[in-house]
């Protein structure tokens, strides 16, 4: 059974925050607004808007089978509907984390719905699911309902560490949630103590990729050259641009992987693992989580701009707190009674 892992090395993508419309935080929501910032070379960091959350990339998933077969399913990403038959006329339970707690709780009336639901916890020993009651049926991921999930997760994770289900997670029944937390106790349990008091932060580094073309060309002899050689011929230059196509991708991809890897250095002594997801777009040379420890937020936030300072050519975007949602990876089989 896989564990949550993470290095402070570049690694291969496992999820993580994934890129969606820009939102407001919902005005209701009880928690702070993780924070989302942008930084660039000695200016200040400014506010920047919420990202929202991808459904089928950002929290873990847990399924049970409908039938009576045995089923392997993944902690990860996705959208499912658990032990329900879709379209039913019944309630089921919207299961949004899971946390430790031995004691019953109640969150309040935060939770997905028009008409917000109440959210409290379902239990099984020292495991408990934070959820909320919900129609039967696959939710769409609305803007309404995508903030009302991260809204729970956020508020429950003020005080718990969570391990964050995927949006639209539904169980059929109470029984069925406290099987899920009999069967993979273990799991849980594992992923609970590595997690403990860790949250995750997002950092996306941009450049200007036009710039940076300009720079390599007077800096490369070759690549300047070779440029000059197609400005002055008068006949076809169909080889010549594509050799130097090639050359201009290859210095620009040295260059971001010099700027990561410093970048990545940097940041270690402040963070507890990290994730290099890939990059969206032309312009973005980083796209990284950083798994940092509670005690460790303001020292991640100060060296954050203070490496910002430093590449005035480059712009930081980071976004967070938020649950562990890139560190955690469990597979579960599960059996229906």
């Amino acid at each position: 059974m896989p564990k949550p892992s993470g290095s402070a090395r570049k690694g291969s993508r496992a999820g993580g925050p994934p890129p969606a419309a820009a939102l407001k935080r919902a005005a209701k929501a009880p928690a702070p607004a993780p924070k989302t910032k942008a930084a660039r070379g000695n200016g200040p960091v400014r506010s920047m808007s919420k990202t929202q959350r991808s459904a089928s990339k950002s929290a873990a998933k847990v399924a049970r089978p409908l039938d009576r077969r045995a089923s392997e399913k993944t902690v990860q990403g996705g959208r499912t509907t658990v032990g329900a038959d879709v379209g039913a006329a019944s309630r089921g339970k919207y299961v949004y984390c899971i946390i430790e707690s031995g004691d019953p709780l109640r969150f309040g009336p935060i939770g997905i719905g028009a008409e917000p639901s109440d959210v409290y916890s379902v239990h099984y020993k020292n495991l408990a699911a934070v959820v909320s009651d919900a129609p039967l049926e696959v939710l769409d991921s609305t803007r309404e309902n995508v903030l009302a999930h991260e809204r729970v997760n956020e508020t429950v994770m003020r005080e718990h560490t969570v391990i964050p289900m995927s949006f639209g997670t539904i169980f059929k029944t109470r029984e069925d949630i406290v099987e899920l937390l009999r069967s993979a106790a273990e799991a849980f349990g594992d992923v609970l103590n590595k997690m403990q008091n860790k949250l995750e932060f997002g950092l996306k580094v941009l450049w200007d990729r036009d710039q940076a073309i300009r720079e390599v060309e007077s800096e490369d002899e070759d690549i300047s050259r070779l440029k000059k050689e197609i400005s002055g011929q008068k006949g076809p230059t169909y080889f010549a641009r594509m050799q130097y196509g090639r050359l201009i991708d290859s210095a620009l991809q040295a260059r971001s992987e010099r700027y990561v890897a410093d970048i990545l250095d940097q940041l270690r002594d402040v963070s507890v693992a990290s994730r290099i997801n890939k990059p969206i777009g032309d312009k973005m040379i980083m796209n990284a989580a950083f798994l940092i420890a509670r005690d460790q937020e303001a020292a991640f936030d100060a060296k954050v701009k203070s490496i910002a300072s430093r590449f005035d050519k480059l712009t930081f975007k980071y976004t967070g707190p938020w649950p562990p949602y890139n560190f955690v990876n469990i597979r579960l089989k599960l059996e229906r009674a």
